[in-house]
């Protein structure tokens, strides 16, 4: 009895790097979620467009379609640790720059699409590197509890983050962005002071760019023969655009409803709630029920919800849509990410983990750039149907694929 006591797995909350890297993690989420909310509603207020809002948001994820595939390389070459770092030091810096120029009064448009390309840049970076080293600090087999708990965590800082977003805009326009500055250099000292190593071996010496190329080759052949990951990032990328599409339109649909700034917050804050109970049951969850099971049911009730965001005839209706649609996916994020993390080579997982991320953020970002231009093409509510259609053609193919019904968890 005592050698299994004295064996048994320190709990996460005692691990003290894994509370180094959750705490500055969601310090740095909470000056995104409140960046995040308020910059759609700066552009906006800048020029009344809804296209530019949509641009600028799909510029600032957009960059992982033509760098996410090196970015992973290069996090592989790279220490993951000190590339972190530096990662969230720059994007600090860039941020800066926007309540700087606004005291001056010489914010503009050329500025703001400037600093959503850099950042997005450091944040594909970031990215690789940050979800490659989870499995560094924690063993495997608390890597669903990890993910679940990182999730939570996030999702209840996202519930907080967004119901201060609309106040703290409310009250300053650059408030959030200068919050986010302070946060982006919590996080860096957070992962200085962080012991264990982020990697176990690096690419062992960087070559010409053709080797880059070829390690980049290296980690999609791998990719390639693993059709569980495979399938469900095509099926993730096709979600994500109607992600990408659905952040500007429910922002748009609150407006129409005569919602402020605040209660477009709440609208968020309910999303944040569902995401919030959908994590604390993921590792639960993703236990019992088969990966495959999760992702058709995932897909599933986003189609039956998501047609509720046209007819919701309140903005606190409108909450309950964004909280009913946000429990799911989720639990289904758990149980993927913890399989992904599980069976990739920790040489790899950079690229592995750049490659999904390329497919799944770059269908977000084509989906929040077209969103501003299909809002004002379609309306609102023919929008909202079309995404529907889409989701469900979605749910109807997942649940036709050999691969992904018998996907199961890693052992």
């Amino acid at each position: 009895m005592d050698n299994a006591i004295s064996t048994r797995p320190e709990p996460l909350w005692r691990r003290h790097d894994f509370r180094l890297l959750l705490g500055g993690r969601l310090v740095s989420q909470l000056g995104d979620s409140l960046q995040f909310l308020a910059l759609p509603l700066l552009v906006i207020a800048l020029t009344g467009s809804s296209t530019q809002a949509g641009v600028l948001l799909g510029l600032q994820t957009v960059v992982y379609l033509v760098f996410g595939l090196l970015a992973g390389a290069l996090v592989d070459r790279w220490d993951r640790k000190a590339t972190m770092i530096w990662c969230e030091i720059g994007r600090g810096a860039l941020t800066s720059t926007i309540p700087v120029a606004a005291v001056f009064g010489a914010l503009g448009m050329p500025q703001l699409y400037a600093v959503a390309v850099l950042n997005g840049v450091l944040s594909t970076l970031f990215g690789a590197a940050n979800s490659s080293a989870l499995p560094n600090i924690v063993p495997s087999s608390d890597l669903p509890a990890a993910v679940g708990l990182l999730g939570a965590m996030s999702n209840a800082l996202r519930v907080l983050g967004a119901a201060a977003a609309g106040t703290a805009y409310a009250v300053s326009r650059m408030l959030p962005f200068a919050f986010n500055v302070v946060s982006f250099l919590v996080s860096a000292a957070s992962l200085r002071a962080i012991r264990t190593d982020f990697q176990q071996a690096r690419v062992a010496a960087p070559g010409p760019p053709s080797a880059l190329v070829t390690e980049v080759g290296r980690g999609l052949a791998w990719l390639w023969h693993k059709p569980v990951i495979r399938t469900l990032a095509v099926l993730d990328a096709a979600d994500g655009l109607r992600f990408g599409a659905g952040y500007l339109l429910i922002i748009i649909l609150a407006q129409e409803l005569h919602a402020n700034s605040t209660q477009v917050g709440a609208v968020f804050a309910s999303a944040g709630v569902g995401a919030l109970l959908g994590s604390l049951m993921g590792p639960r969850l993703a236990r019992r029920f088969p990966l495959g099971a999760l992702s058709i049911t995932m897909l599933w009730a986003e189609a039956l919800t998501f047609p509720f965001y046209a007819v919701a005839p309140t903005w606190w209706l409108l909450s309950l849509v964004a909280f009913a649609e946000s429990v799911v996916s989720p639990v289904y994020n758990v149980a993927l990410e913890s399989y992904r993390l599980a069976v990739t080579p920790d040489a790899l997982r950079g690229r592995v983990t750049s490659a999904v991320e390329t497919l799944t953020t770059g269908g977000a970002a084509i989906g929040t750039t077209a969103s501003g231009t299909l809002i004002a093409l379609l309306g609102t509510t023919m929008l909202t149907l079309m995404l529907t259609g889409w989701l469900a053609l979605l749910a109807l193919a997942a649940t036709l694929s050999k691969t992904v019904r018998r996907a199961r968890a890693a052992d």
